[in-house]
């Protein structure tokens, strides 16, 4: 189903999609994947003080997955203010920092209750953006480019959104045989698309990404890396996304 990227996308179909997603060659990527997470796993829980590695990766990916979104910090003010109680802190640094909270935040409540519902989305928003806002109720989110053309509007209708999030729930919790790597890539895709919030829509679904893995069992600690593979590979990032299909 085709969309106009000026008009609100209120017909983003539902999950399951209507398509063959395990393809020979999309397993063939989620086979090496899965290989990879199982060796960085094994190599997690052997650490001897796996905390070192614990703040150095999740204040890295903090700090990356941030930068995509242009909140950008260096890592000696990053790392000064992560081991300083001082209050004198920039914004943009404070702002990783709540990224990092929101991922610790978020991993154990996953711990004591399984469960990715809207509520968990909001409640990792609200972190991250330190607000006591939620669920968009308001027209006019729009992404665009650099030069300020629209790329893709989203839907609008909080109704709307709501339920759009509340069929991505039962997608993600539905006891099918699907590859979780690739159910994890559908999940990112639907939630991006839905794009709920007002800001801090990709380090929030970032955020999702890893800890869906550590529910999966993928990984015993939200330790991945992910956002500076997507650095490096920006524009191939930015040009497989959703609204510029």
């Amino acid at each position: 189903m085709t969309f106009e990227k000026d008009k609100p996308y209120n017909a983003l179909p539902l999950l399951p999609p209507e398509t063959e997603l395990e393809t020979r060659q999309v397993l063939r990527k989620a086979v090496s994947a899965n290989r990879a997470l199982a060796e960085l796993k094994g190599i997690a829980n052997i650490i001897p003080n796996p905390a070192i590695l614990i703040n150095a990766i999740t204040l890295q990916e903090a700090r990356s997955s941030s930068e995509i979104e242009n909140v950008l910090t260096t890592n000696d003010r990053l790392f000064e203010a992560f081991s300083s109680a001082r209050g004198a802190i920039d914004p943009q640094t404070k702002e990783v920092l709540h990224y990092r909270e929101a991922m610790w935040a978020g991993f154990h409540t996953l711990r004591k209750r399984p469960v990715f519902s809207t509520n968990f989305f909001v409640g990792i928003y609200q972190t991250i953006k330190q607000t006591n806002a939620g669920i968009r109720n308001t027209p006019g989110t729009k992404i665009s480019d650099n030069r300020g053309n629209t790329l893709y509007t989203p839907p609008e209708g909080e109704n709307l959104i709501r339920d759009k999030l509340k069929n991505l729930e039962d997608f993600i919790h539905n006891d099918d045989s699907l590859d979780p790597l690739i159910k994890l890539a559908v999940t990112h895709y639907q939630f991006e698309a839905i794009h709920p919030f007002t800001d801090g829509n990709g380090r929030t679904g970032r955020i999702l990404n890893v800890l869906y893995l550590t529910y999966c069992k993928l990984l015993t600690l939200p330790i991945l890396y992910l956002s500076g593979y997507l650095i490096r590979n920006k524009s191939e990032y930015y040009k497989t996304n959703f609204f510029h299909k």
